[in-house]
């Protein structure tokens, strides 16, 4: 699902007890579905609602304990939701997820083969977007399903991915995809969809190339960091440690760089720039676009001036 280039829709958040942190339903015009969202510690509440004893499929979230930058997500599928979660109970595999979200069918003909395919397709899209790692131990055969039940599962499947990030459940959310501007001028900024940045080092001599959509910076694979360990505080430095491990970012040998060795999303442009130089930096200053040059502070400020 292209999540850039749709159209509008309404999406209708309700506050179950009037509490921003207690249970909520969610639901979009048009759409038979219907999401439930509890922390672990309302989900007794959560599973006596008449939604939590349909089929349908759920997602468990919290914060991976082994690699404290990303998070950890379990998806599953089941024909009665309450009784799935009830089995993980005991499952110590399972102590990480701090809030939960369930995914059922306002209509009777939604059925176990149903939420069988979409389990598979969620865990498929939840491994490509790789925001999350993923607690499923195996992924689950796609359950054959006829041609138009298949039709109705994508539109059904395009509504959970439109409608999770809104919940803060943004494990699906496709990285970013560079593709090339059109020629573009001072007098005629970048797209805001899209912006092409360049962050270089005169001094170390290595370059960034990233982009930026909706305000995430994804650093490209190809990119180079400074190896050099400053007298600086870095207070993104457990980020930089962590992909360092997980090799993400690599030494060249023979050479004072790091190296991304595959496209890094960050959640500002500060966190980004700080992996990049190990130490702190303002990454509004320190990312410049490719295309005039500006730094990305002054590009921004130019779109509030403008209005």
């Amino acid at each position: 699902m292209d999540l850039t280039n749709s159209t509008g829709r309404t999406v209708r958040l309700f506050l179950v007890d009037g509490s921003p942190t207690g249970l909520m339903t969610a639901e979009i015009m048009n759409w038979t579905g219907h999401a439930l969202i509890a922390s672990r510690s309302r989900i007794g509440e959560a599973l006596k609602r008449e939604e939590a004893s349909r089929t349908g499929v759920y997602f468990l979230l919290g914060d991976d304990p082994e690699q404290p930058t990303k998070k950890k997500v379990y998806i599953g599928e089941g024909d009665v939701v309450a009784d799935r979660i009830k089995t993980h109970v005991s499952d110590g595999s399972k102590d990480f997820w701090t809030r939960a979200c369930f995914i059922t069918s306002k209509d009777s003909n939604f059925t176990k083969a149903h939420a069988r395919y979409l389990e598979n397709r969620l865990i498929q899209l939840a491994r490509v977007a790789n925001r999350a790692n993923l607690a499923n131990s195996s992924e689950p055969g796609k359950k054959a399903l006829p041609e138009s039940d298949i039709a109705d599962m994508k539109f059904f499947l395009e509504q959970i991915q439109l409608i999770l990030p809104v919940v803060d459940f943004d494990f699906l959310i496709p990285k970013p995809v560079f593709t090339a501007p059109a020629t573009t001028t001072a007098a005629e900024p970048a797209p805001v969809s899209q912006l092409e940045l360049i962050l270089t080092s005169p001094k170390y001599g290595y370059t960034a190339n990233a982009i930026e959509i909706d305000g995430e910076i994804t650093v490209l694979k190809g990119s180079r960091a400074a190896e050099n360990k400053e007298n600086a505080h870095n207070q993104y430095g457990p980020l930089r440690d962590q992909l360092i491990k997980d090799g993400r970012l690599k030494p060249i040998e023979g050479q004072p760089f790091l190296e991304f060795t595959e496209d890094v999303t960050f959640a500002s442009p500060s966190a980004a720039a700080a992996a990049i130089k190990n130490r702190n930096s303002n990454g509004r200053e320190a990312w410049t676009l490719k295309t005039t040059g500006q730094t990305l502070k002054k590009w921004q400020d130019a779109q509030i001036l403008a209005n």
